[in-house]
């Protein structure tokens, strides 16, 4: 396996800053390599297992998306746990970008690699905050039925 720097706050804000670049066409190439093969990746939607089927799953937001940024506000380490947050800035098709705001905890494995990855946001609320009269509609339902 290659050598690989320690991964410390500024080199994961590095690296992420490096993902989604200018252009708006993420490339995850040289994260994969932090990476452990038997990666736990969770968010809202789904769970994926294995770096395979991580790496698939990539490929596939990079090719839905006709751009995706990320901004990265903050990242904290302790132990082998780092936490960052985010602004996610999507455009689909034709709409308009929509920004998703989340966290993400990173758990490293003995030899360092991420082993998990848990990403935290409100995928539709984020998204439907920009749809005219859908965006508060939306709101008050989640105030009114979750409190």
């Amino acid at each position: 396996m290659n050598e690989r720097a320690e991964l410390s706050c500024d080199l994961v804000r590095e690296l992420w800053a490096k993902t989604y670049n200018a252009e708006g066409r993420p490339d995850w190439s040289h994260l994969f390599p932090y990476y452990h093969p038997d990666i736990l990746f969770r968010d809202t939607i789904q769970e994926i297992r294995g770096i395979e089927e991580f790496q698939a799953m990539c490929g596939r937001l990079a090719a839905r998306s006709k751009s995706l940024r990320m901004k990265v506000r903050s990242v904290v380490k302790e132990g082998n746990l780092i936490f960052l947050e985010w602004e996610m800035i999507l455009a689909f098709g034709k709409y308009p970008d929509s920004s998703v705001y989340g966290c993400t905890r990173l758990s490293l494995h003995d030899d360092g690699r991420i082993i998990e990855q848990r990403d935290y946001y409100d995928l539709w609320g984020d998204i439907f905050d920009n749809i005219p009269r859908f965006g508060p509609a939306y709101r008050r339902f989640m105030r009114r039925k979750f409190g």
